[in-house]
């Protein structure tokens, strides 16, 4: 609608009302600037105190402390040395992950599918520190690529923009692997009216993170994208041959196996509830049963699912359609933890993308700003207060985009009426 990538031409009675609305919206670069500059110094600032904090050059730890990322250096050194499977053996894998690291860490899980062990083995085969930084660098460099590719700008302000966004930093602070989910989600969602086949590779490569494509099916059979879909299967069916290639058929067997046993540890806290993103960490944070909690997370799959077939089905503008899923995905995933809100930055970047829309709200940027700062200390929040900060700041930013999807399908309803 408005020109930008993937915008589909508007209705000609809207034309008028798009110029006219392009006035009222346009962001003031100064301001966002200031903002971003502003929030970017909290973020590094609270980022250094992580690594000094982590390192026992605050105060002295009583054992050495990792990232995550250790776990997937040690599941690829393990899959280097021909033991793929020992990658899903707790001893095994915590061994390896001393091994990269020091004795004594806390353990770090590994229940990715074999699948991610290819790109794990890889990564192992490099020194630890330069393997991170190599994994996180191109990571960022991608998503950044991505987000600005949506925004349709590349200057400075928009860079500042983007790694204002606090969970860059606490992505980076725990070693995980958000930045490649978000890029591929996000390149997926550019290409997926013009080039099907293309945003089907990519949305079929998240399958080392199935969870966040349980609702991709549902929209692109709603919009009737069977090409995109096709894709898809056929692209994480390739991977998933391939991994049984290169680490054999009982890899995947234990995995199955150490997927079954791992909803015990999710329930149980040992992954902080404080950190999880989707309403059934919400609901185990504010006190609710497991089997409570599963059945909220479901009602939220089920009414996602509605929104996100909806919103698809209807002819609304790509921006519109995008930014519903990239928002629903982090909250239906069964299992989201904080640093997947990465997933929620590129459903932010198509709502401003397309700000211009008429169906724009004045209320958005200030509602993005405040979640923003939310989302600095939403680990604090949960502990000290009980308060679910990540899933609340997912839900609301959802909200966004729903209440944007529906004003659309409104406007065009009377357009055409």
């Amino acid at each position: 609608m408005t020109g930008r990538v993937g915008s589909g031409p508007a209705h000609p009675a809207m034309h008028e009302r798009i110029e006219s609305a392009a006035a009222r919206f346009r962001l003031d670069r100064r301001g966002i600037r200031a903002l971003a500059a502003m929030l970017l110094a909290v973020d590094l600032v609270g980022f250094a105190l992580l690594i000094v904090g982590t390192h026992g050059w605050i105060v002295p730890l009583p054992r050495p402390t990792t990232t995550d990322f250790v776990s997937f250096y040690a599941a690829g050194a393990l899959a280097d040395a021909g033991t793929p499977a020992l990658a899903y053996d707790r001893r095994a894998h915590l061994a390896a992950e001393e091994k990269a690291t020091a004795p004594g860490i806390r353990y770090q899980f590994f229940n990715y599918p074999p699948v991610f062990l290819l790109l794990c083995a890889a990564l192992a085969r490099l020194p630890y520190l330069v393997a991170f930084v190599l994994f996180e660098g191109a990571g960022l460099a991608l998503y950044l690529a991505v987000a600005c590719r949506i925004l349709g700008e590349r200057n400075g302000t928009a860079l500042l923009a983007l790694l204002a966004f606090p969970i860059v930093w606490w992505n980076f602070g725990l070693g995980q692997n958000a930045f490649l989910t978000a890029a591929l989600f996000g390149a997926a969602t550019v290409f997926v009216d013009r080039r099907p086949l293309l945003a089907g590779l990519l949305f079929g490569g998240l399958c080392y993170k199935p969870q966040f494509a349980v609702l991709v099916p549902v929209a692109l059979i709603c919009a009737g994208r069977w090409r995109a879909l096709a894709a898809a299967a056929l692209a994480a069916a390739a991977l998933v041959l391939l991994s049984v290639a290169a680490f054999g058929g009982a890899t995947w067997l234990t995995f199955y196996a150490a997927i079954l046993a791992s909803p015990a540890m999710y329930e149980s806290g040992r992954i902080v509830f404080g950190g999880m993103a989707n309403p059934f960490g919400a609901a185990r944070l504010l006190g609710a049963a497991p089997a409570i909690a599963y059945g909220v997370q479901a009602a939220a799959i089920l009414a996602l699912a509605a929104i996100v077939g909806a919103a698809w089905r209807g002819r609304l503008s790509l921006p519109a359609r995008a930014a519903v899923l990239a928002a629903a995905a982090p909250i239906a995933a069964p299992l989201s933890l904080l640093y997947d809100l990465m997933l929620s930055a590129i459903a932010a970047c198509w709502l401003v993308a397309d700000r211009h829309s008429p169906t724009a709200s004045t209320h958005e940027r200030g509602v993005l700003a405040t979640l923003c700062l939310l989302l600095l200390d939403g680990r604090g929040l949960a502990k000290a207060w009980h308060v679910p900060a990540f899933p609340f700041a997912a839900m609301a930013l959802f909200g966004l985009t729903a209440a944007r999807a529906w004003r659309e399908a409104r406007l065009r309803r009377g357009a055409d009426a």
